[in-house]
C-alpha cells in the first residue's frame, strides 16, 4: 500500500515513517504544512523548512502546504494538502505521529474519511517512556528545538534525547506532569540522523529564535522559546 506521511521533521512523524516501513508499506512521498502561526493547533514549527533536508537524505518527495494557521481554517490546507499528494503520487492511505491528541487524529482521520484513503497511527497510545527508549535503540538521533512549558527554558535547546535526559524528564514528569514525549506540546523535536536517512544532516548554525541573528523570542511567556537550525 503506498502511504504519504504527515511530516513535521520532528521524532513522531519520523517515528511513524520508519513503523511503517517496517510494516512493509511503502512510503511515497511526505506532506509537510508550513504554517505561519508559531501558536498553531495542528502544525509543528520550529524548523519545519528543514523537512527539505530530510527529504533529501530520504530520498522521498516532498509536498509542501503554507498556511496561515487559524485555527480549524489549517484544516482545509491539510485537506489541500493530502489531497494532491493522492493526485499525483495516488496513495491509498495516510500515516501521522498521533501518540495521544484526539484533537489532531479525529480531525485528520475526518479528512482521511472524506478523500477515501486509510489513517495510520503507529505511535497511537503507546508508553511514551518504551517510546522513547525504542528512539535511542534504533538509532534515532533527535534534538529539541522549541520548549513551551515550565520548568523546561532555553537550554534544553540543542539537546539530543539519550538516556539522561529520559531520566531528567521522568522527573519533571514525576514533579511538574510534563508529558515525557512532548505530546502536550510541552516540547518539539528534530531528527538529525535514522534508519530512514541516507546520511547524517549536519548542523551548520543554531539560531535561536526566529531571527537569523538569533534574537530569543518569547511567544507565551518566560517559557517559549524555539530554535530554527541551518542544516549543511
Amino acid at each position: 500500500m503506498k502511504l504519504g506521511i504527515l511530516f513535521s521533521g520532528g521524532k513522531d512523524s519520523t517515528y511513524s515513517a520508519w513503523l511503517a516501513k517496517e510494516y512493509g508499506y511503502e512510503l511515497t512521498c511526505l506532506i509537510s504544512i508550513f504554517s505561519e502561526n508559531p501558536e498553531s493547533y495542528m502544525f509543528h514549527t520550529p524548523s519545519i523548512s528543514c523537512v527539505k533536508h530530510q527529504a533529501k537524505v530520504m530520498e522521498i518527495p516532498l509536498i509542501i502546504q503554507k498556511t496561515k494557521g487559524e485555527k480549524e481554517e489549517e484544516l482545509k490546507d491539510l485537506e489541500i494538502a493530502i489531497e494532491k499528494a493522492k493526485q499525483k503520487y495516488k496513495i491509498e492511505g495516510v500515516v501521522t505521529g498521533a501518540i495521544q491528541s484526539i484533537y489532531q487524529s479525529s480531525r485528520i482521520q475526518k479528512i482521511c474519511d472524506k478523500l477515501n484513503l486509510e489513517c495510520f497511527n503507529p505511535l497511537w497510545q503507546k508508553n511514551e517512556e518504551e517510546y522513547l527508549e525504542e528512539l535511542i535503540q534504533n538509532k534515532f538521533k533527535v534534538i529539541i528545538v522549541g520548549v513551551f512549558a515550565y520548568p523546561l527554558n532555553e537550554s534544553w535547546l540543542g539537546r539530543e534525547i539519550n538516556k539522561n535526559f529520559i531520566e531528567e524528564i521522568k522527573k519533571l514528569n514525576g514533579k511538574y506532569k510534563i508529558n515525557l514525549a512532548g505530546e502536550g506540546g510541552e516540547y518539539e523535536t528534530f531528527v538529525l540522523n535514522c534508519p530512514l536517512f541516507k546520511k547524517e544532516l549536519k548542523i551548520i548554525n543554531k539560531s535561536r529564535g526566529d531571527h537569523p541573528k538569533g534574537r530569543k523570542i518569547s511567544s507565551t511567556g518566560e517559557n517559549s522559546w524555539k530554535m530554527e537550525l541551518e542544516i549543511e
